[in-house]
């Protein structure tokens, strides 16, 4: 199966670290669930916050996507699920992105699961610390 126009341009964005045109590729009324936040977010403005903070606190150099999945549905409709590879101040992270799109191919849900706990506990402290800061600088 090819790669869906909606996870190829994902891929740009996350791969170069293009964070000014996550908002381009989110639906209005996109959700996003967090593995550190129990609530869904819901909307292009703050799911493009906690996307562009992602971008910047994964470390870039060794961020990279593994195995893929994806399911095309009528009406072009999809969904994908993309395994990713990072590692921060030495802690591995592995984990998930979920994601669908409606028929115009903008993103409307964006799931993230995250492993193992020292990697969770560290996104949580470097995404809320990059948030914190109004999302304009790196986190410490």
């Amino acid at each position: 199966m090819t790669i869906p126009p909606t996870i190829d341009r994902w891929h740009r964005i996350a791969l170069e670290r293009r964070g000014d045109e996550v908002g381009a590729l989110l639906a209005e009324g996109c959700v996003f669930e967090s593995p550190v936040v129990y609530t869904p977010q819901v909307g292009r403005e703050v799911v493009e916050s906690y996307l562009r903070a992602a971008l910047e606190v994964l470390n870039a150099e060794h961020f990279r996507y593994g195995d893929e999945w994806f399911s095309e549905k009528e009406a072009g409709r999809g969904s994908a699920v993309l395994e990713f590879f990072s590692e921060i101040e030495g802690i591995r992270i592995n984990g998930v992105d979920i994601i669908q799109w409606d028929a115009a191919g903008l993103i409307t849900h964006f799931k993230v699961m995250v492993r193992p706990l020292k990697a969770i506990n560290i996104l949580h402290q470097k995404m809320g610390a990059y948030l914190m800061a109004g999302g304009t600088r790196k986190a410490p």
